[in-house]
């Protein structure tokens, strides 16, 4: 499929789930490879089930993220951060599965990896579209500090997805997609979990919801 893809345009990125029930490593580099040729760029779904080694060919193919990350060691993260490659942690998937290991925030983002946050919405694993439950899994799970979660959610993403320079934060000259919450401090985002908190909600600096009609 992946010149089909390429040619239509029909995406910016290959993502491979790289597990040896899934895609083993020899065949995800493969692929991966394969997308490469045709001009993709790459991410990963690494080490969700089991130290599988995806992190560590993340960094060898120099992809541009690896998810989840739950079974990553400190030889993996060392070499996401060496191949500059960003985590992509999804804690609600690991919370609606009933399990109990964390990837290794603190150690990733003290390596100095930017870290991402990210729901995963799906209906297997993580059926939550709810991005402040994740920033509170972060904080409580994942020895996040509320500033840190929210730098995760925001500008961080913005970057792995080669748009930093038009949204992920309010600045002049980038798109005005922003949500006013009905906070007294940042921190609440992360402190209050099950509340929706969103007030105002503007996209393209045009008002799209207003919680008062």
């Amino acid at each position: 499929m992946l010149p089909q893809v390429a040619t239509e345009k029909l995406a910016e990125y290959c993502d491979v789930f790289c597990e040896e029930k899934v895609f083993t490593i020899d065949e995800s580099r493969k692929i991966l490879s394969a997308a490469r040729s045709h001009g993709l760029g790459l991410r990963m779904h690494a080490d969700q089930l089991s130290l599988s080694g995806g992190a560590k060919l993340a960094a060898e193919l120099g992809t541009v993220t690896a998810d989840h990350l739950e079974h990553t060691d400190t030889e993996g993260i060392v070499a996401l951060r060496s191949a500059g490659v960003q985590p992509v942690l999804l804690p609600g998937s690991v919370y609606a599965l009933g399990w109990s290991r964390y990837p290794a925030a603190r150690e990733m983002i003290d390596a100095g990896l930017a870290v991402v946050l990210a729901t995963d919405f799906n209906p297997g694993s993580s059926p939550t579209p709810a991005m402040t439950m994740v920033l509170s899994l972060a904080s409580t799970h994942m020895k996040m500090t509320p500033a840190e979660s929210i730098t995760a959610a925001t500008i961080n993403p913005a970057y792995s997805l080669n748009r930093g320079g038009q949204i992920g934060s309010i600045e002049p000259g980038k798109v005005a997609d922003f949500v006013i919450h009905d906070c007294e401090d940042y921190r609440e985002l992360a402190y209050f979990f099950g509340i929706e908190h969103p007030w105002k909600v503007y996209a393209s600096g045009k008002q799209a919801q207003n919680r008062e009609g």
